[in-house]
C-alpha cells in the first residue's frame, strides 16, 4: 500500500513494518482511520499507534465452493451461468492480506474469483441501440496453460449521474448488536452512510431501521437533503445486545413499501457483520425470507463488516435472493468507492434477471472449464425460463467471465470462419417479466497473440486467485508470474488496479 492512502483502516507495508507482520507471529500494525487519528501527511512508521494481534478467521463463515471441472463439447456444449456483479471476495480477500495472513491461513472459499474479476472497471464496449449493456469477446493464450486458450467476456453497462437518476426510497437496515463494536464495524458503518446521505437529494427519501435484540425504527421517509437529521441519527448509533435480523428485515421492507416510489429505486440497504443469533438464522430460512420480499419490488444491498466472525455465506445468500448485491466494506476507501463513486451501479439496476449461455462448437472447441461462477451455474433449461432467478447488473457495472478452452487444431486454422461458440445473454428490464435475448457468434476473429490490457489483467486477476485457492486448474501459475505480468501493463492512474499489484507482492 502506499503510505498516503488516506481511508485504509487496517492495513501494513512491508517495506514499513518491523518483524511480525506474516503468519508467523499474527501481529501487524493497525493506523487509524479518517475520523480517528489519521494525518494524511503522514510520512513515517510514527503514525501507527498499536500493534495487535490479526483475528483469527476461524469464527467466519463461508459457503462450500467446488471448482467448474473441464467439460466435453462432444459431451456437454453448453454452459448457462447467472451473471454476478458482487464484489466482497476481493476486499475480503484483500483485508485479510492486508492483515499479514499467508494463503495457507485464508479460507480457500473465501475467494470467488468471479468477484475478484468483477472487481474492477475494464474498456469494454458501452451498450448500443436499447441494449442495456454492449457485450465484448476476447480470446487470447492461456497464461498458465500454454496448450489451451483464454476466452473473456466482458458486458459492461452505462453510467450515469445518480443526481439525475429516479428518485430513491432507501432504507437503511443497520445492526447494531454487541458484535458490531469492534472500530472495522460501526463506526467504519457510520462513516459509510454518512459519506452515502451527503450524495442524496430532496427527491430521495431515507428511513433508519436498527436492529440487535430488538428492532427499533429511527427515521421514517426522510428527505434526502435533510443531511443534518441523517447524520446525526446515524452518529448516536450504539452497539449492545444480540441480533435478531429477521425482525429488522420485517419491518424495513414494511418500511420500503409504505414510502415505495412509482418508477423510483426503492431499496433496502443492509449492513452487518451477519452474524445472526435471534429470529431466522440460517441460510436456507433466510433465502426463503428473502425470496418472499422481493417480489414487492424492492431491492436488497448487503454490506458486510468486520472481522473474526464475518458470515460472508449468509450475507451473499440474502443479496443473491433479494435482487440485489453483496460487497464487503473494510475501510472508508471501499465504502466511497461502493457508496460514492459507483453509487449509480450499486443503487440503480438497468437489467435484471441476467443470464449468460455459451454454446461451444464441437468442432471447434474440445473442452471448456468457466473459471468461477460456481455458486451462479444454470441449468441448460433455466436459460429460457423466467421465473428462474438470476443477476442484476447496475449503470456503470462491469461483468467479466472467462473461460479456459482447449481448441481443436482446425479453429485456429487459416481462414477458418466456423463459429467458436455463440453467446447469447437474456436479461429483463427493471420491472419486467418476460426476458429479452441477445446473441453473439465468436470467431476465431476474437483470437489475437496480443489482446491487451483488459485481458491480460483480468488473466492476472484469474490466475492470482487459482494461486491462492491452490486450484486443482492452476496448471503453471504463480505468484511470481502474475508479478512479472503485472509490472509490464501499464496501471497508471487507476489506484485500484495499482493496489492489486501491491496486494500480490505483499502475499508473495
Amino acid at each position: 500500500m502506499q503510505k498516503k492512502m488516506k481511508w485504509a483502516v487496517i492495513f501494513c507495508i512491508p517495506a514499513l513494518l518491523l518483524s511480525g507482520c506474516g503468519s508467523d507471529s499474527g501481529m501487524m500494525r493497525v493506523k487509524s482511520d479518517d475520523n480517528f487519528t489519521y494525518n494524511e501527511n503522514w510520512e513515517g512508521e510514527a503514525a501507527y499507534d498499536t500493534v495487535v494481534e490479526a483475528p483469527s478467521v476461524s469464527g467466519e463463515g463461508y459457503s462450500e465452493i467446488q471448482e467448474n471441472p473441464f467439460q466435453s463439447t462432444a459431451e456437454s456444449p453448453v454452459s448457462t451461468f447467472s451473471a454476478d456483479v458482487d464484489t466482497a471476495s476481493y476486499s475480503n480477500l484483500r483485508r485479510m492480506i492486508q492483515w499479514g495472513y499467508s494463503m495457507s491461513d485464508i479460507p480457500t472459499d473465501a475467494v470467488r474469483i468471479e468477484e475478484l474479476l468483477n472487481y474492477f472497471s475494464y474498456d469494454y464496449n458501452l451498450p448500443e441501440n436499447d441494449a442495456p449493456f454492449g457485450v465484448t469477446v476476447t480470446a487470447g493464450d492461456c497464461p498458465w496453460n500454454q496448450e489451451h486458450q483464454l476466452v473473456t467476456i466482458g458486458l459492461k453497462s452505462e453510467e450515469i449521474d445518480f443526481s439525475e437518476a429516479a428518485s430513491s426510497n432507501l432504507v437503511f437496515l443497520l445492526d447494531v448488536s454487541g458484535s458490531m463494536q469492534d472500530d472495522n464495524k460501526l463506526p467504519l458503518l457510520q462513516q459509510a452512510f454518512t459519506m452515502l446521505s451527503d450524495n442524496l437529494t430532496k427527491k430521495d427519501r431515507v428511513s433508519i431501521v436498527t436492529y440487535a435484540g430488538t428492532d427499533a425504527v429511527l427515521l421514517e421517509g426522510c428527505p434526502g437533503d435533510q443531511k443534518a437529521t441523517i447524520s446525526a441519527m446515524l452518529s448516536d448509533l450504539e452497539a449492545s445486545g444480540s441480533t435478531n435480523g429477521s425482525a429488522g428485515i420485517e419491518t424495513a421492507y414494511a418500511l420500503a413499501e409504505k414510502y415505495f416510489i412509482d418508477g423510483g429505486n426503492n431499496r433496502v440497504i443492509l449492513a452487518t457483520d451477519g452474524d445472526l443469533n435471534v429470529g431466522v438464522t440460517s441460510e436456507e430460512a433466510l433465502s426463503e425470507l428473502i425470496s418472499e420480499k422481493k417480489a414487492s419490488g424492492i431491492y436488497l444491498t448487503t454490506l458486510g463488516f468486520g472481522t473474526g466472525n464475518l458470515q460472508d455465506n449468509k450475507l451473499e445468500t440474502l443479496a443473491d435472493d433479494g435482487n440485489g448485491v453483496y460487497a464487503y466494506i473494510d475501510s472508508v476507501t471501499e465504502a466511497r468507492k461502493v457508496l460514492v463513486e459507483e453509487l449509480g451501479a450499486s443503487m440503480v439496476t438497468v437489467a435484471e434477471d441476467v443470464k449468460l449461455q455459451v454454446t461451444f462448437e464441437p468442432s471447434q472447441v474440445a473442452e471448456y472449464r468457466l473459471i468461477g461462477y460456481e455458486n451462479r451455474m444454470l441449468s441448460q433449461e433455466d436459460f429460457e425460463d423466467d421465473t428462474k432467478d438470476a443477476g442484476e447488473i447496475g449503470a456503470g457495472h462491469t461483468v467479466t467471465a472467462m473461460y479456459e478452452v482447449a481448441l481443436t487444431q482446425q479453429a485456429l486454422a487459416e481462414g477458418n470462419d466456423m463459429p467458436w461458440l455463440t453467446l447469447g445473454v437474456r436479461y429483463k428490464e427493471p420491472g419486467g417479466d418476460t426476458s429479452k435475448l441477445l446473441e453473439y457468434p465468436v470467431t476465431q476473429q476474437a483470437y489475437t497473440t496480443d489482446p491487451g490490457h483488459d485481458f491480460r489483467f483480468a488473466a492476472c486477476v484469474a490466475e492470482f486467485g487459482m494461486v491462492v485457492r491452490n486450484s486443482s486448474y492452476r496448471g503453471d501459475a504463480t505468484l511470481e508470474d502474475v508479478t512479472d505480468t503485472l509490472a509490464q501493463l501499464d496501471l497508471q492512474g487507476d489506484a485500484y488496479k495499482e493496489e492489486f499489484r501491491e496486494l500480490v507482492n505483499q502475499l508473495r
